[in-house]
């Protein structure tokens, strides 16, 4: 999502610099960048000698980039640039009389077309957006997602589910916690076809489009949108000198073993004995998640635990680690697999109440 405080402006003539910074007084950390010979005393105003050196240089500096200029200039100077719409930063063209802004690239999922409306709102100009979704007043799924703190597993099926909306074809919707079910009430949802295959659940091949929300790991078609919530906390107990690579290589199986979905984990939970460890920082830092470390009176303070732990009492004075941690770590959240160990590991999973 395009953060204001990482926005880049560009001009390279007088009028569009005073544009330029005219945007940025009114979003106070957006830089305006503008050639040595036009700029200013405003403070955050950098200037450069060739443009496209220095656009170049920053590009993936920025989530944003609002470009005061012809758009054909900014198409050829950006193209090398571009990689995918998971990646680039949303890109803006502005005529330098500020009549029209356009959103150009990373319109969804990069920010641009929201920046678009806010950036013309600003100026008082008119917002071109031709994203097909927007253009007819239908729901765009990746919006939909990012705004509900779901991970989108795969980028490629989002085509699919959006030219079924334009063509007003129905959705499939596995959703069973209600994320999106709100949002696409004007739209023909159905409920999927379930099967089972050799003991496990799987969706239906034959299923044109459809959207799948949750944290169970089942075999879903390619053309089908997998998001996944922020659902599940993972609580770990491990001996001090465990390693990063056995730590991720148990929590991965466990993840297999029941089916969840490694995306879905929201944070790692263990006892603050453990959080000048190197493992566990380490694999929370792979996952691109928090790590949470409880005392233990407050580990010794769950009543839900399913499995004791005599060696975690004599040891460290706690009655659960890895239950306990799981629960605490998913505000009670409901614990979905007890305790799994390893000579080194504990590992348990607990559910975050949706509500939260």
């Amino acid at each position: 999502m395009t953060n204001e405080a990482n926005i880049a402006v560009w001009a390279i003539t007088p009028k569009g610099a005073q544009l330029a910074e005219a945007i940025a007084r009114k979003m106070p950390q957006a830089d305006v960048f503008v050639t040595a010979e036009l700029a200013s005393d405003f403070e955050r105003t950098h200037g450069f000698t060739r443009l496209k050196d220095a656009v170049h240089r920053h590009f993936l500096s920025f989530s944003a980039h609002i470009f005061i200029m012809s758009t054909g200039i900014v198409v050829r100077m950006i193209a090398p640039l571009i990689r995918n719409k998971t990646q680039d930063p949303a890109v803006l063209v502005a005529d330098e009389s500020g009549q029209h802004v356009i959103s150009l690239i990373s319109g969804h999922i990069g920010g641009a077309n929201a920046l678009t409306l806010k950036v013309a709102d600003l100026i008082q100009a008119d917002p071109v957006i031709t994203t097909a979704t927007d253009v007819n007043r239908l729901p765009a799924v990746d919006v939909l997602a990012r705004e509900k703190n779901l991970y989108i597993e795969n980028y490629g099926a989002i085509k699919t589910v959006s030219m079924a909306l334009i063509s007003g074809a129905p959705i499939y919707l596995h959703d069973p916690y209600s994320f999106l079910s709100d949002d696409l009430k004007a739209v023909t949802v159905l409920p999927f076809p379930q099967k089972k295959s050799a003991g496990k659940e799987s969706l239906q091949k034959d299923v044109p489009a459809g959207v799948y929300i949750d944290d169970t790991d089942i075999e879903v078609p390619d053309n089908i949108l997998v998001l996944r919530p922020a659902s599940l906390a993972a609580g770990i107990g491990c001996h001090r000198d465990t390693s990063f690579e056995e730590l991720q290589e148990f929590l991965f199986t466990i993840f297999s073993r029941f089916a969840l979905a490694v995306r879905s984990l929201k944070c790692l939970a263990s006892v603050d004995r453990r959080a000048d460890t190197a493992g566990l920082p380490a694999l929370a830092k792979d996952l691109e998640i928090p790590i949470k470390f409880f005392a233990p009176q407050e580990l010794n303070a769950v009543q839900t635990i399913e499995n004791p732990s005599a060696m975690a009492k004599k040891h460290i004075g706690v009655e659960s680690v890895c239950e306990a941690a799981a629960i605490l770590g998913s505000h009670q959240g409901r614990l979905i697999v007890p305790k799994q160990s390893t000579k080194n590991i504990t590992v348990a999973v607990a559910r975050i109440p949706f509500s939260l």
